[in-house]
């Protein structure tokens, strides 16, 4: 059994920094990419950031040079540092991994933290 565990959101003035956290635990064989969505209500869930086992990274168009995606692959951990926070990042954050385990790989979800920010 797999888990995602998101942790780290809560409120923030316009402005402000958060940072989340994602640790995968299981029966772990190793995990590849690792990413983060949102979706705030009303909206569809879009890319936020993603990372490769590697370190290359990609980020959606309105976060770049704001949040920054790291990972520690030796406790299997993504990261999200989110700076110059805006209204407009307000959302639930789902973070992401594509995981092997000894039965195949798939795709896994955290279960979601709230990030509001205020103006």
């Amino acid at each position: 059994q797999v888990q995602l565990v998101e942790s780290g959101g809560g409120l923030v003035q316009a402005g402000g920094s958060l940072r989340l956290s994602c640790a995968a635990s299981g029966n772990i064989f190793r995990v590849s990419h690792m990413g983060w969505y949102r979706q705030a209500p009303g909206k569809q869930r879009e890319l936020v950031a993603i990372i490769a086992r590697g370190g290359s990274t990609s980020y959606g168009d309105s976060v770049k040079g704001r949040f920054t995606i790291s990972r520690d692959n030796a406790k299997n951990t993504v990261y999200l540092q989110m700076n110059s926070l805006k209204p407009e990042d307000t959302a639930v954050y789902y973070c992401n991994a594509d995981i092997f385990t000894y039965g195949g790989t798939e795709a896994y979800w955290g279960q979601g933290t709230q990030v509001t920010v205020s103006s």
